[in-house]
């Protein structure tokens, strides 16, 4: 697990203002990034590390980034956030600062191997020059862009910015945005692109599986320890049942993980050799309980919104 903290100290988002109790300083955005940098790193048989993370472009100040981008390279470690996931954070950053994203990072000088940003579907064309050469790791997070409209596959250049070496790998977002089962956005990332640029030659498996592995591991600034089955690194496999239905009839395993699977097929997962995973069922938390807690805490949440109104439901549902 890579540790970080969301932080914005700007009020205005693209979607509004947002709530005073949520904005911080950046002396605040600070205090408590360097703390999860004096108390994570190390911890639980060394599994544990920390980025430095700002919330979004546009909740960010160019002075909480360049604080940010100091502690991570101190640290030696991953600056991260989210961009670029749509025209209105796009056309946003152009009227606020005077210049989209990836152009205010550059000139920021804060763009560089070990920065990652999530969604990355949105640029102006000098932008895609300024990637080739700085090679961040962009994460693309399809079921959320298919999820909100946002167009990252319809509009996004991930293929291409893969082929100029730019590392590419695969995210989710967040839980009430998309499926949370990186098996799927394999198969989002990879059929998505085929079928928007017609060409089924583009994402094969094999590019989508490395993208959920190794890429992300690069992303990480973990490479050299985990994502790739290789002597001396750490011991972490999954192993799925390949006689349920969706992977049946099996021809080419590769071909049926990433275009008919589903993250309810692993039956095994271990890591750093350690069986975490056994039977399909997690072997070091107690499931009902965890699952319980997060209905109490939906509720709790649900209770402080007006949930019909906010979702607009069509039909009553209760």
């Amino acid at each position: 697990m890579v540790l970080g903290v969301s932080c914005f100290d700007r009020n205005k988002s693209v979607t509004g203002l947002m709530p005073a109790r949520m904005i911080e300083s950046k002396e605040q955005c600070v205090e408590k990034t360097l703390a999860l940098f004096e108390t994570y790193p190390g911890k639980h048989a060394d599994r544990l590390s920390v980025s430095a993370s700002f919330r979004g472009m546009n909740n960010s100040s160019d002075e909480l980034i360049l604080a940010l981008k100091e502690i991570a390279d101190k640290h030696n470690a991953v600056l991260q956030t989210h961009a670029c996931y749509s025209y209105f954070t796009r056309d946003s950053s152009i009227v606020q600062f005077g210049k989209p994203e990836i152009e205010r990072l550059e000139s920021l000088g804060v763009l560089d191997s070990r920065m990652l940003l999530l969604h990355s579907g949105w640029f102006e064309p000098h932008e895609i020059e300024i990637l080739a050469r700085r090679k961040p790791t962009l994460v693309c997070c399809p079921s959320s862009s298919i999820h909100n409209g946002y167009g990252n596959l319809a509009i996004g250049m991930h293929p291409e910015l893969a082929a100029l070496g730019v590392n590419v790998s695969l995210g989710t977002d967040h839980a009430s945005s998309g499926t949370v089962d990186l098996v799927q956005e394999m198969r989002y990332c990879a059929c998505g692109y085929k079928e928007i640029r017609l060409n089924p030659r583009l994402m094969p498996p094999e590019q989508a599986i490395e993208m959920a592995t190794i890429n992300g591991a690069r992303g990480a600034g973990l490479a050299d320890k985990i994502g790739s089955i290789e002597v001396g690194k750490a011991a972490d496999f999954v192993l799925f049942d390949a006689t349920a239905s969706e992977w049946l009839p099996l021809y080419n395993p590769v071909s049926n993980l990433v275009y008919s699977a589903t993250g309810n097929t692993v039956q095994h997962v271990f890591v750093g050799g350690d069986q975490v995973v056994r039977d399909g069922r997690m072997v070091h938390v107690d499931e009902r309980a965890l699952l319980a807690e997060v209905r109490s805490a939906a509720k709790r949440i649900a209770g402080r919104l007006d949930m019909k109104k906010m979702s607009k439901l069509r039909w009553p549902v209760e």
